[in-house]
């Protein structure tokens, strides 16, 4: 095998090695969308969104349902909003709930859309009234520690 032929076959995987990384880089980082149809805008309150990112994904029975759309700091109620945008091809009904998990052990931040039993559906400019905010495991870590530190003046 010649020199030009040897260095052709090297472009070729190293372009083959650039072009998986960028898959992978992509799949990482939740970048790769749902066509959403009709979709709508609804919102939810919570005490700690942890980690939550603009562009999170929005899981019900683990199916993509939807995006985070945008996150703020309500002055009023000291509460971050956070804007879920919906696939209109998806209904829930009013009473559903959100919570902040966790993919994994380490993994990104999501939110799971519980459904409920009311008969009203969703729309858009509805809030979701029942939340449960992150667990931050720096805060788990340092209440276990606390207790235990407690526990031990109580005992002398």
């Amino acid at each position: 095998m010649n020199r030009s032929m040897l260095d052709l076959w090297v472009g070729f995987f190293v372009a083959i090695a650039i072009g998986a990384m960028l898959f992978l880089a992509l799949k990482v980082s939740s970048f790769s969308g749902i066509e959403m149809q009709d979709a709508y805008t609804v919102q939810a309150r919570f005490d700690n969104i942890g980690g939550l990112k603009i562009k999170a994904p929005v899981r019900s029975a683990g199916v993509l349902v939807g995006r985070v759309t945008d996150i703020h700091f309500d002055n009023d109620t000291y509460e971050a909003l956070v804007e879920i945008r919906i696939d209109g091809r998806y209904t829930f009904p009013k009473d559903t709930s959100a919570a902040i998990n966790t993919a994994g052990l380490l993994g990104d931040q999501y939110i799971g859309l519980q459904y409920g039993v009311d008969e009203r559906a969703l729309s858009a400019g509805d809030t979701i009234k029942k939340t449960q905010s992150a667990v931050v495991l720096e805060q788990l870590i340092s209440q276990f520690l606390f207790n235990k530190a407690a526990e031990g003046q109580d005992k002398e």
